[in-house]
């Protein structure tokens, strides 16, 4: 810590407000790991509601992570940067690759604009890959990695920190089975959930147009399937590509949504009083910006920004957005769960999945103008589903082959 300016005024009430704002700056650092396993342990207890939440440790890599993002704050108390140098011995010693990019994308989402602004090696780079494999945008490289490829292309867009290894689930995985039954060549977009959403859309569509391009046999057609904050990044990719008339786009023919946060996610905004709290004291506030409880991309989900004006991002709670209606030409559908069990009059429990209420999720809003008129016929509610059992529920890939089959040998209801 930098030793304190000389002064003739009171220098122990300097000494101890650097001492202060240090301990502040710890103690955010240390709230990161504490909100987000809190969440973590929350949805994978069914709660049912975000009030009633648990205080429980989550265990496993999800556990790991958290305890040493944690601990190395304490130990170091100077800053992030500090502790992930601290941290980096711990996920050296993650031999497993499953686990450790499970680290990883965890710790990106957390800090990922931090990471990729100071140039960490830690953060993730933005890729279209296969069976965890980063794909070389160009055919010669391309056919070599895929030999069978086809024209007719499954793209899975992971959520909030996770991978794309993260899909599959007690053996399933939504987007193996989908392309094995619907005979598509499934790629999976791996990214830096930690980034602003409008960034990791561009980006996704830039990707996307380069490896196209490249592709080794005609484009017939796209399917991309979002969890979560992915479909959002999927919009904002739609949205930067009809900027930038990329050709892939009008190859897109649908495109689903699983418990996307379209009018943002309630956790969210019920947790922004951090981020006014430590930029309260003209002290601390420097301090803000390193000990920020969430990253650029979880502030995004507060309202569910998908465009690079869309905003505010610092202190403001106000929905900051212009309307962004669906992509044209494009068949959307979205699909929400709630937590609890349908009630007899058909109404939802919770009407939430624990991160996501239903109505963002479907897209629906009070002003028209946000409202994103999903027709009924592509809107689909599940009950007794969390938020992550989204990724391997059974129903919900029943509701998937039904749409994404198509319709002459769609299977009946």
């Amino acid at each position: 810590m930098p030793k304190p300016a000389t002064t003739t005024r009171a220098p122990s009430r300097n000494g101890s407000d650097l001492r202060g704002i240090n301990r502040l700056t710890t103690d955010a650092i240390v709230g990161v790991a504490d909100l987000v396993e809190a969440v973590h342990a929350n949805v994978l207890d069914l709660p049912g509601v975000l009030g009633r939440s648990t205080s429980r440790q989550t265990r496993g890599i999800p556990g790991f992570v958290y305890r040493s993002v944690r601990g190395v704050a304490r130990l170091v108390g100077g800053g992030v940067d500090a502790a992930l140098a601290r941290l980096a011995p711990a996920l050296a010693k993650v031999d497993a690759p499953p686990q450790r990019e499970a680290l990883l994308a965890a710790l990106n989402g957390v800090l990922g604009d931090h990471l990729a602004a100071s140039g960490n090696p830690l953060a993730i780079d933005m890729q279209l890959r296969v069976d965890g494999q980063a794909l070389i945008p160009k055919r010669s490289a391309l056919a070599a990695a895929l030999p069978d490829a086809n024209g007719n292309l499954l793209i899975m867009v992971h959520g909030l920190c996770m991978n794309d290894r993260q899909w599959r689930r007690g053996g399933h995985d939504h987007g193996t089975a989908l392309a094995q039954t619907l005979g598509r060549t499934r790629l999976d977009l791996h990214y830096n959930t930690g980034l602003r959403i409008p960034h990791n859309g561009r980006a996704f569509a830039d990707a996307l147009e380069k490896v196209l391009r490249a592709w080794p046999v005609p484009v017939e057609s796209i399917v991309v399937v979002g969890h979560s904050m992915g479909g959002l990044v999927a919009r904002s990719a739609c949205h930067a590509a009809a900027e930038s008339k990329h050709a892939w786009l009008s190859k897109l023919d649908k495109l689903v949504f699983l418990g996307t946060p379209h009018h943002g996610a309630t956790l969210e905004r019920a947790g922004s009083w951090i981020d006014r709290l430590i930029g309260l004291s003209p002290y601390s506030a420097p301090f803000a910006r390193l000990g920020k409880l969430r990253s650029a991309g979880i502030q995004d989900l507060r309202h569910g920004n998908v465009r690079p004006d869309d905003g505010p991002h610092g202190d403001g709670i106000a929905d900051g957005r212009a309307p962004l209606p669906l992509p044209e030409g494009v068949a959307c559908y979205a699909i929400a769960t709630d937590t609890g069990a349908r009630k007899k009059n058909g109404s939802a429990d919770t009407q939430s999945d624990g991160l996501v209420t239903i109505a963002s999720a479907l897209g629906r809003h009070a002003d028209p103008a946000f409202d994103l008129r999903v027709p009924a016929s592509r809107r689909w509610i599940g009950y007794g589903i969390n938020h992550l059992q989204l990724l391997g529920d059974a129903a919900v890939y029943r509701q998937l082959l039904r749409w994404l089959q198509p319709e002459k040998t769609a299977p009946r209801s």
